[in-house]
Parts: structure tokens; C-alpha cells; sequence
């Protein structure tokens, strides 16, 4: 053997099998891939739900990639599906997805074409889109992880209900006011699951039956104070107390609760979801009084989702609904629920 081939020929053994595991490991890497795509990114909630995610992704051995546009918008929606387009061509072994809008149908059409299993989370995806991609006969979407919204809901005014019961019975017409944050199916069944419920448990009553009426403000989204908007509208209607579907409905009215003095005192209100400022209004001790609310698991939201989209890829079984129970956390409990992770803060 030449001594060019002595010298060589260990050194080029050695860098094609460098090459080879090189290769090989960028392939494994790319079939162990879960792709989550939510709603935005920065909120506190997102962030549960991400590092939910990423705790499922490290005791199942898969990489998480997380993002989300930087407001739920509709003006974001373009900038979500760049962000589903950019995941879907990486080739993931499982998407994990959140929708803003409509327009995903032909992106999960291809999810569908590359056998990427699809997971939709929180709210899910729009219900046109899932009907073209089941009209397409093309739908990818291999299970739902949620808050079940009817059920938490309901949650609310079961508590809610029990908290105002004697003020009802002692009125001669006390009016429920609900502000329903948005028109997607999320606001529909918060809203509905709510008012359900009271209904149930008020009508039931011989003490609250008849002696009530309950009115609704239902926005669009949360531009320009309209939540603000729809607190003033229900004062005006004389309402005695108020039902808030989400963060951003809590948020606008506690602020504007706190620029109108002694206004608003007499209402009894109730929530959804968590946030600093629904934190501090539930510890105030004077002025109207939040009762109460009901917390979204977004860790487990997150967790779950990869979950599923784990068992997906490996042919095990998978649950095709997964409904997250919701918490109720009131001033009493507020502080052990954040430690749990149930109360998030932001």
C-alpha cells in the first residue's frame, strides 16, 4: 500500500462516516419535529401553553418549534399562515395548530397530502375551513384539545348563581348582563354555556324564577374600548350583574371601572380566563366586586396537544377530543392556583 493511501484512507474513512451520521442524525431530527403554531406568542397564556408543549416534546423525545403572530387580529391572519406555510414545508412529523381566521383550507389540504397529522388546539380551527378540507375529502385533523368553553362556562354560573341568589330573589326584576368577547364558536359557547346554565339553576329555584332577565352585548373584538363600550350600554339597562367571556373583556371593564369613581359599585361581576389586572381586581377589597372566574389549564393545553400529536406519529392510540377541565379561583384561592399554574400573570 502507497503511503498516501496508509495516511489518507483512515482520515476519509472517518470523515464519510462523519458525513453519514451527520446526515442521518438531520433526518431523525426532522422526523422527530412537532410544529405548534397558536394564536400569538408573547401573552402569558401562550407561554404556559408553550412551555406545556415543551415538556410534553422532552419526555417523548420530539422537538418543539412554537410560534405565533404577534396579535389574535384579524390583521395577523396572513402573518399566521406564512408562519403555517413555513412549518408545513419543514416537514414536520406532527403540526400542533390554533387559527385565527378562515383561509387555512388549502395549507391543511397539503399537511393532509404530506401525512402530517394535525392537532387543533384552544379554539381550534374555523369551522369553514374544516368543511372544505372534509369536502376536499382531505382533513388531517386527528384530534381537539380544548377547554371544553360550555362546560367552564357553566362553571362560572354555577358559582356566579350561588353567589347572587338571594339578591335575585329579593329584587323584583334583576337583570344578568353577559359581554360576549367575539362571534367565533369560542365566544358562542362561553356565552351560551353561561347563560344555559343560569337559566337552569335560576328557573329550578322558587326563590329566583321569574325574577330575572338576562341581556347580551356581543362584539366583534376588542378595537377601540368596545368592551368599555358594551359595560356603558349594560349600565344604561340597569343591569345588576355582568358576565365577561374572556381576558380582554375583564381588562377593559376593570380599567374602566377604575376612571368612574364610584359608578360601577353597585354591580356584581364574574370572569374567564386569568391575567395581572384580573388578579388584582379579584384581591381589592373595595369598589365592584369581581366574584369570581374560571382558569383555562394552558400548560395542559399545550402538553396534551403535543400528546396526542406524539401518539399520532407512533400509531398509538389517540383521543380525538380532549376537553381541559377549567378551574374556578376566586380571591379565596387565587394565590394557590397561580403556584399550581392554573392562574397565569401578565
Amino acid at each position: 500500500m502507497s503511503k498516501f493511501r496508509k495516511i489518507w484512507l483512515p482520515i476519509i474513512c472517518v470523515f464519510a462516516l462523519m458525513v453519514t451520521a451527520f446526515t442521518g442524525c438531520k433526518g431523525k431530527d426532522s422526523k422527530k419535529t412537532i410544529a405548534v403554531v397558536a394564536k400569538g406568542e408573547s401573552h402569558a397564556f401562550w407561554q404556559s401553553v408553550k412551555a406545556g408543549a415543551k415538556a410534553a416534546g422532552d419526555k417523548y423525545g420530539y422537538n418543539i418549534t412554537f410560534s405565533g403572530p404577534v396579535s389574535e387580529s384579524p390583521e395577523s391572519v396572513d402573518s399566521q399562515k406564512t408562519m403555517v406555510s413555513t412549518a408545513i414545508n419543514n416537514n414536520p412529523a406532527g403540526l400542533v395548530l390554533a387559527t385565527i381566521g378562515t383561509g387555512f383550507a388549502d395549507l391543511l389540504k397539503v399537511a393532509y397530502d404530506n401525512k402530517v397529522p394535525v392537532v387543533q388546539f384552544d379554539s381550534g380551527i374555523w369551522k369553514d375551513d374544516v368543511d372544505a378540507i372534509n369536502a376536499a375529502g382531505k382533513n388531517p385533523i386527528i384530534s381537539s384539545v380544548a377547554t371544553s368553553n360550555r362546560l367552564a362556562a357553566a362553571l362560572v354560573a354555577e358559582k356566579f348563581f350561588a353567589a347572587i341568589k338571594s339578591d335575585i330573589a329579593a329584587s323584583d326584576g334583576y337583570k344578568l348582563g353577559i359581554i360576549q368577547h367575539d362571534t367565533t364558536q369560542t365566544g358562542i359557547d362561553r356565552a351560551g354555556g353561561f347563560e344555559e346554565k343560569f337559566k337552569e339553576l335560576a328557573d329550578a329555584d322558587s326563590t329566583t324564577n321569574g325574577k330575572y332577565t338576562i341581556t347580551k352585548q356581543i362584539k366583534t373584538g376588542d378595537a377601540n374600548l368596545a368592551y368599555k363600550d358594551a359595560l356603558e350600554a349594560l349600565y344604561e339597562q340597569g343591569v345588576n350583574a355582568v358576565f365577561m367571556s374572556n381576558e380582554g373583556v375583564v381588562k377593559q371593564v376593570y380599567d374602566a371601572i377604575g376612571g368612574a369613581g364610584t359608578k360601577y359599585d353597585a354591580i356584581k361581576f364574574c370572569g374567564f380566563d386569568a391575567g395581572t389586572k384580573q388578579i388584582e381586581w379579584m384581591k381589592k377589597t373595595t369598589g365592584a366586586k369581581l366574584i369570581g372566574s374560571v382558569a383555562q389549564d394552558s400548560y395542559q393545553i399545550g402538553y396534551q396537544s403535543v400528546e396526542q400529536a406524539v401518539f399520532a406519529i407512533e400509531k398509538k392510540t389517540v383521543t380525538e377530543n380532549v376537553a381541559i377541565a377549567g378551574a374556578w379561583w376566586d380571591a379565596s384561592n387565587v394565590d394557590e392556583m397561580i403556584t399550581k399554574n392554573l392562574v397565569y400573570q401578565g
